[in-house]
């Protein structure tokens, strides 16, 4: 089986990625969990009639959970302003054997024994080619191809390796 389909990664597919793996990463759960002590320590502050130390950690808590978003907004808007990777679309051609990613006169190929993992949800699926870099295929822009994809994926990447819902 072969499919051949065209991405242009958005602004929007970019940052939900980033957002996915800032979560996922150390940065996104220590800043989880220090809003929940914040919270925490907002309440206990409550209790004792600490009103303006509860407000103040009220406020440094939501700062704490705006940080992330708003730094990740930012940083994917200079990206795809700045990178001509995301200027125009990638065309991937895809089978059995190994990804093909062409861009203008770049082509570059990915064997799928040397894919590190893919994810994979209704809306998107994550080829990793290391930890942190991934070709995000999402599936408003595949259309039928979306299908395709997941069926190569399931039949070449060991079981460990694979996690589409």
């Amino acid at each position: 089986m072969k499919t051949k389909f065209d991405v242009k990664i958005t602004e929007k597919d970019l940052f939900q990625f980033n957002m996915e793996q800032a979560y996922k990463g150390s940065q996104g759960i220590l800043s989880i969990l220090f809003f929940i002590l914040l919270c925490a320590a907002a309440v206990m502050g409550f209790m004792r009639g600490q009103i303006f130390y509860s407000v103040l950690y009220i406020i440094v808590g939501i700062i704490v959970m705006v940080y992330v978003p708003l730094s990740l907004k930012g940083r994917v808007k200079t990206v795809i302003r700045t990178n001509k990777v995301f200027s125009e679309p990638l065309h991937f051609e895809i089978d059995e054997k190994v990804i093909k990613v062409s861009q203008g006169e770049e082509t570059a190929e990915l064997p799928w024994n040397q894919v590190y993992k893919v994810t994979g949800n209704k809306k998107r699926i994550l080829i990793f080619s290391n930890r942190r870099n991934a070709y995000i295929l999402p599936e408003e822009q595949l259309g039928e191809e979306f299908s395709k994809v997941k069926e190569i994926a399931t039949e070449v990447v060991e079981k460990y390796r694979l996690k589409i819902k």
